[in-house]
Formats: C-alpha cells, sequence, structure tokens
C-alpha cells in the first residue's frame, strides 16, 4: 500500500466509489416504475499499482486505491430480439381475434338474435304463404318480414363497413406512428453517438429510450436491427431500410378514392405522380411457416382489405383461389358471405315468383320470326332502342308465371335491384306479321353494383310494400298457386347451398346462417388461442428479460448496505492512517 500520506489517497478512493455506488443504486431504486429503465450495475477496479523493488519472496507492488472501471447499462440482445419478434407475432393474432370479436358482435350472436331471428321471420312468412298464398294476412307479412330482412342485413352490412373504416384509421394513426418513432431513433442515434464521442460516458438514459422505442416498434411491424461501433442503431422494416446513420425514410399512405381506405409505401422507392407505390407490407402471403405473421399494421390490413366485398368476390373463384386469397380477410370473408346469402336468397325467391326461360325455349311455342335460328331478330323497348334477342336471351317464362292481385305481366318480383327493373318489355314483329310482347330479363352487370341483387343495391319492391296483393299468388286460370308457394317454402331446406368455394358440405338456406357463424367462431377461436399462447410467450421472455435489466429492490437495498459498509470501514481507515499519521508527528516534535 502507499506509505505516509498517500494511504490518506486510498482510503479516499474508497469512500469516493462507495458514495458513488449508492448514488447509482439510489437512481435505480428512484426509476423503479419507470418504464423501459435499465438498472446500472457498477464494477470496481484497481487505480494503479506501483512497482518498488524486488524481494526475497516475490516482487513488491504497492496499491493506489480503487476506482469505478464502468458503470454496467446490461442488456441480454437475445432476449431483447426475441421479445420485439413474438410480441409483433402476438400483436398480429390478437388484431386477428379483436376484429372477428368485432364481426360476432356486429351479427349481435352474443347480446342478442336479432339477425337469425330476421331469417328465421321470413322463413315463418312463407310458410305461413304456402298454407294459403292468397291470404292478405301472410301477402302482408312477407312485405313486412322481408322489409325487415333487408333493413337488419344492410343494417349489418353497414355496421362491417363502418369497422373498416375504423381498422383504417387505427393503420393510418400506426403509420404516423411509425413515422415518429422512426424520427426520434434517427435523433437518439446523433444523441448517443455526441455523449459517447469521447468513450468516457454512456449514454444510459437515451440508450434506454431508444429500446423502449424498439420495442413499440416491434409490435407494429416485421424489424431486424443491428449497432455500429460507435453506438448508432440501424432498422429494417419489413425489409426494408428505415433508419441508417445519415437519414430514416419515412412512410407514406396513399388513398383509394372509392373506399378511402389507405394503403402504407415507402416514399423514397416510389413514384406517386407516375401512379407506382411501393408498397410497405406485403398481405398476399401471409404465412406462419415463412416467419412473416408479425405486426399489427400487417394484420390491420388483411382484415380490413381493400374495399368492401360482395358475393361478387368470391362466387367464381375455385377453392384455391379462395384459400389464398379473400378468406384471410376476416372482414372481407364476412361481407362476402353475407352477401351471397342474400343474393341467392333474393334471386331463387324471385325466380320462382317471376320465373325465367330462355328464348330457344320460348321459341317452341311462339312465332318468333324465321331469323331467329340463325342470326336471331330484332325488338324494340319502349324508347326504340333495338336489342338483338338470341337462343340465349334470358326472358320471362309466360307459360309458367304466376300472377298477382293486378293481374298483369311481368310479375312483380319481390326483391328489386336499385339500378335495374326485372324486366323491359319489347316489341316485334313475328313471322306472320302479328306485333307480339316479350319481356326481356335485365342481367346483372357486374361492372355496375347497383344493377346486381347485392346487400348494398336491394330493397323490397316498392309497389309490394305499397300493396302487398302485387306478389303472384294466382295462376293465370284463377286458380290459386300452391305449388309455387310450397317450392317457396321448400327453397329453405333444399341442400344445394355453398357458404364459400372451398366448402365440401352443402347446406340449406335455413343453415346458411348457423354455419357461416358456427366458421367465424371457429376462426376466432383459433385466433384467441394463438394470441393467448403467444401472449404467454411474450410474457415469458419479457420477466426472463427484466432479471437482466429490471430493478430489484431487494437486490438494490442489499447492495446499498454493502456499499454503506464498505464506505463505513474507508471512513475508519482513514481516521486509523490519520491517527498513525498524529502519532508519528507528535513523536518527532
Amino acid at each position: 500500500m502507499a506509505n505516509g500520506f498517500g494511504s490518506l489517497y486510498v482510503g479516499s478512493s474508497g469512500l469516493r466509489t462507495s458514495q458513488n455506488g449508492l448514488n447509482v443504486i439510489a437512481n435505480n431504486l428512484s426509476n423503479i416504475d419507470t418504464k423501459g429503465y435499465v438498472r446500472q450495475q457498477v464494477i470496481f477496479q484497481d487505480v494503479e499499482y506501483n512497482y518498488f523493488g524486488n524481494a526475497s519472496v516475490s516482487d513488491q507492488y504497492t496499491g493506489l486505491g480503487v476506482s469505478i472501471g464502468d458503470v454496467v447499462h446490461a442488456r441480454d440482445q437475445f432476449l431483447d430480439k426475441s421479445y420485439r419478434l413474438e410480441a409483433g407475432r402476438a400483436a398480429f393474432y390478437k388484431s386477428q381475434y379483436e376484429a372477428t370479436s368485432e364481426v360476432e358482435t356486429l351479427l349481435q350472436e352474443t347480446g342478442g338474435e336479432t339477425f337469425s331471428e330476421a331469417i328465421n321471420d321470413l322463413y315463418k312468412a312463407f310458410a305461413e304463404y304456402a298454407k294459403d298464398p292468397s291470404d292478405t294476412v301472410n301477402l302482408n307479412l312477407i312485405s313486412q318480414k322481408a322489409s325487415l330482412f333487408v333493413s337488419r342485413s344492410q343494417s349489418v352490412y353497414e355496421g362491417l363497413k363502418s369497422y373498416q373504416t375504423n381498422l383504417n384509421t387505427k393503420i393510418k394513426n400506426d403509420v404516423d406512428r411509425i413515422n415518429e418513432i422512426g424520427k426520434r431513433i434517427y435523433e437518439l442515434n446523433l444523441e448517443v453517438q455526441r455523449v459517447e464521442a469521447g468513450g468516457t460516458e454512456t449514454a444510459m438514459t437515451l440508450r434506454d429510450e431508444r429500446d423502449a422505442l424498439l420495442d413499440e416498434l416491434g409490435a407494429l411491424g416485421k424489424i431486424s436491427y443491428s449497432e455500429s461501433f460507435d453506438g448508432i442503431v440501424k432498422v429494417k422494416m419489413e425489409g426494408t431500410d428505415f433508419i441508417l446513420e445519415s437519414a430514416y425514410y419515412q412512410m407514406g399512405t396513399y388513398r383509394d378514392l372509392e373506399t378511402g381506405f389507405v394503403t402504407p409505401y415507402w416514399k423514397q422507392l416510389s413514384e406517386p405522380t407516375a401512379g407506382d407505390y411501393y408498397e410497405v407490407f406485403d398481405t398476399k402471403t401471409i404465412d406462419a411457416l415463412n416467419n412473416n405473421d408479425i405486426g399489427e399494421v400487417k394484420s390491420l390490413l388483411l382484415s380490413r382489405g381493400d374495399k368492401y366485398a360482395t358475393y361478387r368476390d368470391i362466387i367464381n373463384l375455385n377453392s384455391q383461389q379462395y384459400d389464398k386469397g379473400i378468406s384471410n380477410s376476416v372482414m372481407l370473408n364476412t361481407e362476402a358471405e353475407l352477401d351471397l346469402m342474400i343474393h341467392s336468397l333474393a334471386t331463387s325467391i324471385n325466380d320462382l315468383l317471376a320465373p325465367n326461360t330462355t328464348a330457344d325455349q320460348l321459341s317452341k311455342k311462339t312465332a318468333f320470326p324465321d331469323t331467329f335460328a340463325t342470326t336471331g331478330f330484332t325488338a324494340r323497348d319502349e324508347n326504340g332502342v333495338e336489342h338483338t334477342i338470341t337462343a340465349s336471351t334470358k326472358v320471362l317464362d309466360e307459360d309458367h308465371t304466376n300472377l298477382g292481385g293486378d293481374g298483369e305481366l311481368p310479375p312483380h318480383e319481390l326483391f328489386s335491384r336499385t339500378g335495374a327493373e326485372r324486366y323491359t318489355p319489347m316489341t316485334y314483329t313475328d313471322k306472320n306479321g302479328a306485333t307480339q310482347t316479350i319481356y326481356v330479363y335485365n342481367e346483372e352487370d357486374w361492372s355496375d353494383a347497383a344493377t346486381c341483387y347485392s346487400i348494398s343495391s336491394i330493397s323490397v319492391n316498392k309497389d309490394v310494400v305499397e300493396d302487398s296483393s302485387y306478389i303472384p299468388y294466382k295462376k293465370q286460370n284463377g286458380n290459386i298457386a300452391y305449388d309455387m308457394a310450397e317450392d317457396i317454402y321448400n327453397l329453405w331446406e333444399n341442400k344445394d347451398f355453398r357458404l364459400n368455394p372451398s366448402d365440401n358440405t352443402p347446406c340449406s338456406y335455413s343453415e346458411f346462417y348457423t354455419k357461416m357463424v358456427g366458421e367465424l367462431a371457429s376462426q376466432g377461436s383459433v385466433y384467441r388461442t394463438t394470441s393467448e399462447s403467444l401472449q404467454g410467450t411474450v410474457d415469458t421472455i419479457e420477466s426472463n428479460r427484466q432479471a437482466v435489466v429490471g430493478v430489484s429492490s431487494d437486490e438494490e437495498l442489499t447492495n446499498m448496505i454493502k456499499f454503506q459498509n464498505a464506505y463505513n470501514a474507508s471512513s475508519r481507515y482513514i481516521n486509523t492512517v490519520a491517527a498513525m499519521i498524529d502519532s508519528l508527528l507528535s513523536s518527532l516534535r
């Protein structure tokens, strides 16, 4: 050890290091509940040893005391990366589960039976209609229950669209937050670099804030990152550079003019003026095997979809196209399946009330012009516009149609479209020179939603609403059409309907809704189980991480006692040395 007054410096170094150790512990304890704070640990080291000669046994050195070698900002990088990865995956499935739960709420399966009752009430109305189609009470009942059915269907569909809008708002907010995080991490990189440039100080508070932001960013999207030797953290999101040494790249959002939906894109890789957008998130190939089922924003985009879905989005798909596409979006799939049910039920009922056939079948009983067999013939609508009637043209099957209370052709359909009447009357000159009328069915035009029997464009026929006796109930000879009424009643139990292109078990209309809700419940159960399991994994990793970075009051108080005792020992050592020196000086007087 040092001799003479040098021994006092040894003791004072013990006082200083113990005091600094107590300061670090006090800082830890004061931040015990601070989110993102990483505990600091004091590492001691010898100041220096001076060599002053040889001895018979060993070399002789004298120590100059103790100092703080470092205040460790301890983190486990493996646990950090694992936490951010699993937090992103848990956020993905949590968002999916929340979407399915919202759909179940909209269908009121958890709070009531309103929509299913609307379906059952319409079925019961047709059951009464089958008993006596001419009964005014039964006709009124059909009009009322059909109106309730359409109203409730449209209410649910609008609720689904409204939730898509809510998801869209959340996506925009999340993108804004991602940009804020990117900007702040970039700023923290510069601050950390500036503080640590001298090699004597660690920017612990700044690093804590940066790590907390990385935790938050990991839940929003799939990230990868690395830290350079000079303290700069570089971040990639979804495989694309997000934060570099010299810049951070903002995400933009472009807006769909029809729906208002926003889609995130990389500004630095896109040419908006040319309509060329490099999208940030790929929602078309999400698969756990590809390790890309990560991040809340991607989940929100997948759940929301890119449009308002209708039956037209699934009716002509095969099972493979369906499984890889629309089935993965909770909102789009539910909208499409619900619309498919409405479309199928509406068209099936209409086709029985106002049956169609093709012109070639009608020609066997009608004196069509001689040109029909080869090139078709020309008929004119009420505006004088010419139309070509061919063998495949759909027309009213006049021989098998029934009439309503007005006794007129064409009969009234129950469900109407906003953009098209069911039939267009056209006149032509038959082979005998006589003027004839034919009722041409107006086909659904998929490019014009208003012409389709879809939730957003159907209503109960206004003529039927004003006078329910317009609903067909009698044959053209005046007899009651019991057979037609029975066919409509039996329609509900015909097992020829499929929920979606991957549904291999046909069901009836009465089973459709139950099957749709059951499919949704099964999907929601999978998401919930997966979400809870992943959240358990996240909690376990966080617990292990806190064992490294978290502040334990018991451990800190133990260290405090240790440093207090060390401080007291150094103080007594100094007092002893001081007394010894005083004694030596007194003996020299």
